[in-house]
């Protein structure tokens, strides 16, 4: 292998392997990965089924700014996605609504990303510890201390979370070493933990119930899962991308109208449309005895109303080993949607996940790291082919 490139791809997520698949045969390029193996998100990710993209795909499901999001997805958007994957052989599904699986598994998607990214140069296994600026472009230092050197660089590091993935920071690192800005990393989509007043919530351990969650003007209707270190499930995860501080609001009755039952002769537990174990824990909680609906008092109907707009506030997140992605990343006024290359450095371009751009849950951060790897290809070939 050649030590001197065109181009060079750090890191061999979704959006590195989509920039490699996207250059011109005639770009020298190298990607570097960490792991032995790239695409480790897109292997576990959908339970292993990969969900590539989504319906309702616009900038208001990404925590970001949307004048940088929209032209990015505009350009490069589902139909886009869908189609570059079905012409090599990715066949996939739509299920649950509104998100896009692969029928094949991930295994498919990884391995027609790699055929299709089959002409570049790649280090698998090579961690890069320090990124310089030269005369000539970049040079780029392994752990073994080993260098080679490319005129162009493409940071697709990903963000911090599933460090056993094989995660790390040096996409951020090299970005503020060239004087970017970089907002504050935190997890997100990942379980919220528990102040102790909603301790209570941990002996529900393993059970799932149908909720609305709230923070701020947002909303999610979906599963919530009580865990032994607080609470997770789609409507959780969704809420920790805009959560970081202060109260939700947690409907546990959606759409449920409990003035049906207030003449009614059964137990409350029994006609409550939650789990028969949070319905008991909810009613102890509430300090409401169970017995038949029509001898409650008023109070008692007060306080189970409560229910629909139970409000409390996380301690925190379970942390980067549980979350799915991370939020903040390098700031996108610094970087021109256009060409995803940075306005600092001439010859340095983000993608995918590094960015200060974060979707919610169900395939929305797939296709952010696609489309904009296929906005900087078109970038990189138009500036070194022409």
């Amino acid at each position: 292998m050649r030590e001197d490139y065109d181009l060079a791809i750090l890191g061999g997520g979704a959006a590195g392997l989509m920039l490699a698949a996207r250059l011109d045969p005639s770009i020298s390029a190298v990607l570097i990965e960490g792991n032995r193996e790239p695409g480790a998100k897109i292997a576990v990710s959908g339970g292993g089924r990969c969900n590539l993209t989504n319906t309702e795909i616009r900038p208001e499901r990404y925590r970001g700014d949307a004048s940088f999001i929209r032209p990015v997805l505009k350009r490069y958007d589902r139909r886009w996605l869908l189609e570059w994957f079905r012409q090599r052989g990715v066949k996939t599904r739509l299920e649950k609504g509104a998100q896009y699986f692969c029928v094949d598994r991930s295994p498919a998607v990884i391995r027609a990303l790699k055929e299709a990214a089959s002409s570049i140069d790649s280090f698998y296994g090579t961690r890069i510890t320090k990124v310089e600026k030269t005369s000539e472009g970049f040079r780029l230092i392994s752990e073994g201390g080993k260098s080679l050197q490319a005129r162009r660089l493409a940071v697709a590091t990903g963000g911090l979370s599933f460090p056993k993935l094989g995660a790390s920071a040096v996409g951020l690192e090299t970005a503020e070493s060239f004087g970017h800005r970089i907002i504050r990393p935190a997890p997100a989509l990942v379980g919220l933990t528990l102040q102790p007043a909603q301790s209570f919530f941990k002996s529900l351990s393993g059970v799932a119930t149908e909720v609305e969650i709230r923070v701020g003007d947002r909303r999610w209707r979906d599963r919530l899962l009580f865990a032994h270190r607080g609470i997770s499930g789609p409507a959780v995860l969704n809420a920790s991308l805009w959560w970081e501080r202060g109260e939700i609001s947690v409907d546990f009755l959606p759409g449920v109208d409990l003035g049906l039952f207030r003449n009614e002769k059964k137990h409350l537990s029994s006609l409550l449309p939650l789990p028969r174990r949070a319905a008991k824990a909810f009613l102890e909680h509430l300090e409401i005895a169970d017995g038949p609906c029509h001898r409650l008092n008023v109070s008692q109907w007060k306080r189970l109303e409560g229910l629909h707009d139970y409000r409390f506030a996380p301690a925190g997140t379970f942390g980067y080993s549980k979350a799915e992605v991370t939020r903040g990343g390098v700031s996108t006024e610094e970087v021109d949607p256009q060409t995803m290359e940075s306005r600092r450095v001439p010859g340095l371009y983000f993608v995918g996940e590094v960015l200060d751009v974060t979707g919610e849950l169900g395939g929305y951060n797939f296709q952010w790291a696609f489309s904009s790897a296929a906005v900087c290809a078109d970038a990189i070939n138009a500036s070194v082919v022409g």
